[in-house]
């Protein structure tokens, strides 16, 4: 069965991709799930005429991420945190935190954008990569000291 791919699948393909694939996959997992169209001629037409817009739209939120990027760029944040022996901390600086200390500051991302690979768990100055488009990224300041 040909389909249209309404959105990326790993390791099938990127959205607009006009693909064949097999019927019961088609029909039981990529157009319930909204992944695909069935790929008729109505459905190819319908989705060019979209594709201009959509790559008009997407041209400007990257523009708009790579603005915020670039005001991101000059932030620090600093986290005043208890810690023991070593500079180890009792707790830790989470990217909830990171978020939470962002919103203060008027910037509002997402806790699942702030690519922390695990918890801030010392003192210490630290780099933090914040995901605003697919393909833009920003990078954070944080700076945990001891209370």
């Amino acid at each position: 069965m040909d389909i249209i791919l309404k959105a990326d699948v790993t390791h099938l393909g990127k959205a607009g991709d006009v693909l064949k694939v097999k019927d019961g996959y088609a029909r039981n997992y990529l157009i319930p799930r909204g992944l695909a169209n069935e790929a008729t001629e109505t459905a190819k037409r319908l989705y060019n005429e979209g594709a201009k817009r959509r790559a008009t739209q997407g041209a400007a939120a990257q523009a708009t991420a790579e603005e915020l990027a670039a005001r991101l760029g000059g932030v620090e944040l600093t986290f005043t945190a208890k810690a023991g022996e070593g500079d180890k901390l009792f707790g830790s600086v989470t990217a909830g935190d990171i978020g939470a200390k962002l919103a203060e500051k008027g910037f509002t991302i997402d806790k699942r954008d702030i690519e922390l690979e695990e918890p801030i768990r010392a003192v210490g100055a630290f780099k933090v990569p914040v995901r605003l488009h697919p393909a833009v990224r920003a990078e954070v300041r944080v700076s945990v000291v001891k209370e």
